[in-house]
């Protein structure tokens, strides 16, 4: 480096956050960009899969019960695609029962947080898989 140079800040990684309920979602991109996070949002599932296409985040908060399509479908439709495939998942919902959980894994998502949950347990996940 040479004299006077200073040494540039490394980009914030970016989530893209999919969640219907407008408070939840002022939560969590509030929560991520507090943590240092850059954020992308959307309130339909069709949204989320275009979004993730043109921007490809470095992760991605899915909402599983969305108006349009469910967060499975959305995932379904991210790992197949090859552009977004790499993309970590981490499902968000209500739906707490093992058997839901299996579902949701087996649709695509990498992990899964149950709601109501602390939003440390968020980050915690958050920086598991954007390292």
């Amino acid at each position: 480096m040479a004299s006077g140079d200073l040494p540039t800040a490394a980009a914030p990684k970016t989530i893209l956050i999919v969640e219907d309920n407008t408070l939840n979602l002022r939560f969590f991109s509030d929560l991520l960009e507090h943590h240092g996070y850059a954020t992308l949002t959307a309130t339909l599932g069709s949204a989320g899969v275009e979004l993730a296409r043109e921007h490809r985040p470095d992760l991605i908060v899915l909402d599983i019960q969305l108006p349009d399509i469910s967060g499975m479908e959305v995932a379904r439709q991210l790992k197949d695609d090859q552009k977004t495939r790499a993309i970590p998942i981490i499902a968000v919902t209500a739906f707490a029962m093992s058997s839901d959980r299996a579902q949701i894994l087996a649709s695509g998502c990498d992990d899964y947080l149950a709601k109501p949950f602390r939003g440390s347990e968020l980050i915690r996940l958050v920086e598991l898989y954007t390292v």
